[in-house]
């Protein structure tokens, strides 16, 4: 059965380094490299989808991304070929042209059709609303992170008005939701 596990970088995977260019700043997050490991033993194609707006803002490059998505998987000590897919959206909140920018559900609905995804068999999961809204508009599960943005009172009821889990870290998420 075709499932799959879509995450945010920033704060999700990672902590939030405001407008990360360089690899020397990523900070882990305890347990993350294990839930990865957990994730793809337990059967699940892994999907990182990540906004990255310094890209159009001239902050940094496509090469500087690069290099941080590859560090953070060394530092992790996971395989080169961990991800099923990356996305990378480039697009400011005002420039939307290539369409990826979340929560754009463009590259769910394409790994959904390339791998014949199960979506109710699929979670998105994130620190920010934008990633629920991604996964729901996307028909997957979804769930909220809390190691990156801090999220409101208001956040909160609306996570639970929607049935949407909210877990202290990937962690976690991982223990209740995929072993």
């Amino acid at each position: 059965m075709p499932k799959a596990v879509f995450l945010d970088r920033d704060g999700t995977i990672i902590k939030d380094v405001h407008y990360l260019k360089d690899p020397k700043d990523i900070e882990l997050i305890e347990g993350v490299g294990h839930a990865l490991h957990q994730i793809k033993n337990y059967g699940y194609l892994l999907f990182l989808h990540t906004n990255q707006s310094g890209i159009s803002r001239g902050y940094y490059d496509w090469d500087d991304v690069h290099l941080c998505n590859k560090k953070i998987l060394e530092l992790y000590k996971l395989p080169s070929d961990l991800w099923d897919g990356v996305c990378i959206a480039p697009e400011s909140p005002k420039d939307k042209v290539l369409g990826y920018r979340k929560p754009s559900n463009k590259f769910q609905l394409e790994m959904i059709s390339k791998f014949n995804l199960i979506e109710s068999e699929c979670w998105m999961v994130g620190d920010k609303w934008i990633d629920v809204e991604t996964g729901l508009n996307s028909k997957m599960n979804a769930a909220l992170v809390r190691t990156g943005k801090k999220i409101s009172n208001n956040l909160e009821i609306l996570a639970k008005n929607n049935r949407i889990p909210v877990c202290d870290d990937l962690s976690s998420f991982t223990k209740e939701y995929i072993v």
